[in-house]
């Protein structure tokens, strides 16, 4: 094993059994990346083990060090309050840095494309597509701005048109931004969702984008996004104080 601290994956977690199921592939991919690294996954919610099952486990190991990384696009309310709340009740002895959140990041723009060409996006088609970049939403202002930036930022690489949406607390709504595009004359309007796993909001996503050429998968394992996690992580574990007598 690395001679550095443990990379704790946090979740949310659902009832839907494929976000598990995603998480797990994502987090599979990370350990391909960095062999003899010290990968645990727990979750906030809904699947086992939780977070806190993780952690007191490590901690029982005799495990010092840890990064917490939240599987999360933009620094909302889990960020902000729940992730927080229960990395403070880690066992004594157990120091636990808490990574920034994975977006925005130029690798997640990468993952996005990828996901797009590989639902039948040509690169030669951008010029005359319009994007629907599709995020889960948030009530947090903070969140929202952010998904904005990503799309603004995106259109300047070459698509005719990119439009924020979200599936909850915000508009506008995927079918809105569809139709949105489709007004505004894009030669096709294909919908990317900004989200990492399947579950109950992607899925709302998924029949919003009804009414588009072309939908795109969930960001996923997608090699970019391990990748973007990687370094989360190097920046967490940097700042981590170093042992005593080292």
């Amino acid at each position: 094993m690395d001679d550095k601290p443990v990379l704790l994956v946090v979740a949310h977690g659902s009832r839907d059994a494929r976000h598990a199921a995603t998480v797990r592939a994502l987090v599979a991919r990370v350990r391909s990346l960095r062999p003899g690294l010290h990968v645990e996954t727990g979750f906030l919610d809904f699947n086992t083990p939780s977070v806190s099952q993780v952690l007191e486990s490590l901690a029982a190991r005799g495990v010092r060090d840890v990064v917490a990384q939240p599987l999360l696009l933009t620094r909302a309310f889990h960020a902000k309050a729940d992730i927080p709340a229960v990395l403070r009740e880690a066992p004594p002895g157990l120091r636990v840095r808490q990574a920034e959140v994975l977006g925005p990041s130029p690798l997640l723009i990468g993952a996005l494309e990828r996901r797009l060409y590989e639902a039948g996006v040509r690169h030669a088609d951008r010029a005359g597509t319009g994007v629907v970049l599709a995020s889960a939403g948030s009530s947090d202002p903070e969140a929202i701005a952010v998904i904005e930036r990503v799309a603004r930022e995106w259109r300047r690489t070459g698509w005719r048109a990119v439009r924020p949406a979200f599936a909850s607390a915000a508009l506008p709504r995927t079918e809105d931004a569809v139709r949105e595009l489709r007004a505004l004359g894009c030669d096709r309007v294909a919908v990317a969702p900004y989200v990492l796993a399947p579950g109950f909001l992607p899925d709302r996503i998924a029949r919003g984008a009804a009414g588009a050429d072309v939908l795109a998968d969930v960001l996923g394992p997608a090699p970019e996004v391990a990748r973007v996690l990687l370094e989360r992580y190097a920046g967490a574990a940097a700042s981590l104080p170093a042992p005593v007598g080292v």
